[in-house]
């Protein structure tokens, strides 16, 4: 299936048929390529998808051509995916693909009715202010035309950057899951009266403050470099510079000397500034980025599990990496490049018109169409660039399949159609880099040519002022070059918009993922771990997953304190949902979870899973040594009681033969373990936590029998005087357990009773066990 820029890549029209890319229940992805690189494109889609029923939220990336869409659970995918197709094929023949407005979108996004004098309002002001101009051109003196032309050329950039600041699509793929509409505007910040890029830097203002003030001082000494070039040509050519003589340096040779000095310490001091300021913007980018990386991660680990559980993970997981990451990137690189090019004008602008007003409109003539070009470039470099690193990645993946698979290749005599298909896909990715790179090197040449423009006008325009008398020479030196610095800048200006935008939408994304619920406390007072029985009731208790039948209905059983309880029954029949509500991982719809009485719910969540261990079907196993997994949560453990842990759960054989025993390092999520392995690790390590209530959800379905007996065997011992619900689809785990209760369909108790009483009643547990035994059944 295809990619949001594969569908660029494999170079469909703007109007090509959308692809669905993953479609899950409230929420679809898809692949359109025509809003690849049209940013209006996108807007008028997503606006338009807002306003049909069932569609609750709807984003779309111009540089990535990906479309994604939340709607209503009860809404069928296919009935959504026709939505989509019409919307497309709507806008796809509407003046809107080419910057129109389509009646659906001009409704989603009109602002509120009110009384609009702009169709007369704005014709009269242009007829106004173009008449006042042709007055002051053909009236006016000369200095009054330069000043008016100055005034344009002003204008202009002024047209070009606020057209970027409100044509720059939003490239966010929406916000994090499960945040809801009505916290979207307090939790991006946009509603407070500070500015999002103040509310990001947060207690760090203090070293923005030191960087910001180290840029103005490296760019005044560049500024200083730049006129003490100016006056050493000044005094080669006419042999004094006059600033230089009012310092009591008189002769040529003097002034040359005194110049060497005062370029040597620029030099110097540009240097130094220059290191000390991208020092300080660096080290305040690690900063913002540790700073919001940690508090939003303390956030994160408080959320309630239904946030943390399936694709959320891998969405909040981009939050605290990519996104919280932007916002430090953008101030180690873009805010100082944005001070420079501040800087620059403030000093270049009010030089020329004091000194050189005569030349100033020419010096800055290129500004407007370096911006307007570095603007529309860098729109049409997202699109080229998501384009040309999909064929790469699908190039990348094809050869490492085509490697992988060599037994098969082989097998199959495909050696040559493997070529072939790697050849085909490493001539589109260079085809896309060919193009790409035509299009950077275009850019940059076509920059070059309006400096340079820019500075033969100036030579032109300001010598002739200078041979008629209305500019003097020693002013018109030192400023020759100083404009080129500016205009060098403002070629980065597309790539800084881009940064800015891309970091108020990662900004947003971070903002919704804090305002997301954390896990509430009880009210009901201490929980002491050592004073805990283990008597646990489920008093009519109702639960359903949000867009699923309910899991439990009207449920009630008892859990005896000091015994040994098993769940067994069909998958789907909510033996594991038990066990959350008991830890509070969830919390019951209707009907109460008693823990010796006490309502879970009035309990400190913290203490309540203190006095509860548990063991996963699938258990997790961090990235270190066996010792460290065991003793996790039980940090203080000596290893006598790692190693004691282990042996009752069967897991010391196979730790003491490994080379490095219990030191052995295990990888991820324990890689280099089998199945049965991590189940014994993950089963010591709830051991070792000596908790009074311990749950053991399917925690040996990957050991073998033999191995399983003897858990079995061992967990007698420490079962004595704890409670220990067992939930187990192998009915021979279960056969020693002092109650069993058979879950049904629906989360209902169909039977219940010791293993003998079960099978005497040659009940649904009968049938299950005769299965599982190989015996037919009755």
């Amino acid at each position: 299936m295809s990619s949001p820029v594969g569908a660029a890549a494999g170079l469909r029209t703007a109007g090509g048929d959308p692809q669905p890319r993953s479609v899950t229940p409230g929420r679809q992805r898809w692949d359109v390529g025509l809003v690849l690189g049209r940013p209006r494109t996108a807007e008028l889609l997503a606006a338009a998808l807002r306003r049909l029923p069932g569609i609750t939220d709807a984003r779309a990336s111009s540089v990535t051509g990906g479309l994604l869409v939340r709607h209503d659970a009860r809404v069928r995918a296919s009935d959504v995916g026709r939505m989509i197709r019409r919307a497309v094929t709507v806008i796809a023949g509407h003046p809107a693909g080419s910057g129109g407005r389509p009646a659906e979108a001009q409704a989603a996004d009109a602002p509120a009715p009110r009384q609009d004098h702009g169709p007369v309002v704005r014709p009269v002001l242009a007829v106004g202010t173009g008449t006042a101009v042709a007055i002051a051109l053909a009236k006016g003196s000369a200095l009054t035309r330069q000043l008016v032309a100055l005034g344009g050329v002003a204008v202009a950039t002024g047209a070009v950057l606020r057209k970027a600041w409100h044509g720059t699509a939003d490239p966010s793929p929406g916000p994090v899951e499960g945040a809801t509409s009505d916290a979207a505007p307090d939790a991006a910040g946009r509603g407070t009266s500070r500015h999002p890029l103040l509310e990001i830097v947060g207690p760090h203002r203090h070293r923005l403050s030191r960087a910001a003030a180290l840029s103005v001082a490296c760019q005044v000494s560049e500024v200083a470099l730049g006129t003490f070039l100016g006056w050493t040509g000044l005094v080669l050519i006419k042999g004094r510079a006059a600033p230089l003589a009012r310092l009591g340096l008189a002769t040529a040779s003097a002034q040359l000397l005194g110049l060497a000095g005062l370029v040597a310490g620029a030099c110097a001091a540009v240097a130094g500034l220059s290191y000390a300021s991208n020092l300080q913007w660096r080290q305040l980018g690690q900063d913002v980025e540790h700073d919001w990386r940690s508090r939003t991660y303390q956030h994160v680990q408080h959320l309630e599990l239904r946030h943390l559980e399936g694709e959320r993970t891998t969405r909040v997981a981009g939050a605290l990496t990519d996104d919280v990451g932007q916002l430090g990137a953008f101030f180690a690189g873009p805010a100082n490049e944005v001070l420079q090019l501040g800087t620059s004008l403030a000093l270049l602008v009010p030089a020329f018109l004091l000194l050189a007003p005569q030349i100033a409109w020419i010096a800055f003539l290129p500004i407007p169409v370096v911006a307007w070009l570095s603007l529309r470039h860098q729109d049409k470099a997202a699109a080229d660039y998501a384009v040309t690193g999909e064929r790469r990645a699908r190039l990348g993946s094809q050869v490492i399949n085509s490697l992988e698979a060599g037994a098969t290749v082989k097998s199959f005599c495909a050696e040559d159609h493997e070529a072939d298909r790697v050849d085909e896909l490493s001539e589109a990715a260079q085809e896309s880099s060919r193009r790409t790179d035509r299009s950077t090197v275009r850019h940059a040449e076509t920059v070059r040519a309006c400096t340079t423009a820019s500075m033969a006008g100036t030579l032109l325009i300001g010598g002739r002022s200078v041979l008629n008398g209305t500019l003097r020479f020693e002013v018109f030196s030192p400023l020759i070059g100083l404009p080129q610095m500016l205009l060098m800048r403002m070629s980065r200006l597309g790539g800084i918009v881009d940064q800015y935008q891309r970091t108020l939408a990662s900004y947003d994304r971070v903002q919704r993922l804090r305002a997301l619920p954390v896990e509430t406390d009880g009210t009901g007072g201490m929980l002491d771990a050592d004073q805990v029985r283990g008597e646990v009731v489920l008093d009519r208790v109702s639960f359903a997953y949000p867009g699923r039948p309910p899991a439990l209905r009207d449920l009630s059983l008892t859990i005896p304190a000091g015994q040994v309880t098993a769940l067994v029954g069909a998958t789907g029949s909510g033996k594991t949902t038990i066990a959350k509500l008991l830890l509070r991982f969830q919390d019951a719809d209707r009907g109460s979870v008693l823990l010796d009485g006490r309502d879970v719910r009035e309990l400190s969540r913290h203490e309540l899973r203190h006095a509860i261990g548990f063991v996963a079907q699938d258990p997790f196993l961090f990235d270190g040594t066996i010792a460290d997994n065991i003793r996790y949560g039980s940090f203080d453990a000596s290893d006598e009681a790692v190693v004691d842990a282990a042996m009752t759960a069967e897991a010391h054989p196979f730790v003491a033969a490994l080379p490095y025993g219990y030191e052995t390092v295990i990888g991820e999520r324990g890689a280099a373990l089998s199945g049965g392995q991590r189940q014994r690790i993950a089963l010591a390590r709830a051991i070792l936590k000596n908790a009074p209530v311990v749950i053991l959800d399917e925690a040996t379905s990957a050991v073998d029998n033999e191995t399983e007996a003897a858990i079995q065997r061992t967990l007698r011992g420490f079962a004595a005087d704890r409670t220990m619900l067992v939930i187990a689809h192998r009915l021979s785990t279960v056969r020693q357990a002092d109650r069993i209760y058979v879950m049904d369909s629906g989360g209902v108790v169909a039977e219940q009773g010791t293993h003998d009483e079960l099978l005497t009643r040659q009940g649904l547990y009968a049938s299950l066990w005769k299965l599982q035994a190989g015996e037919p059944a009755a």
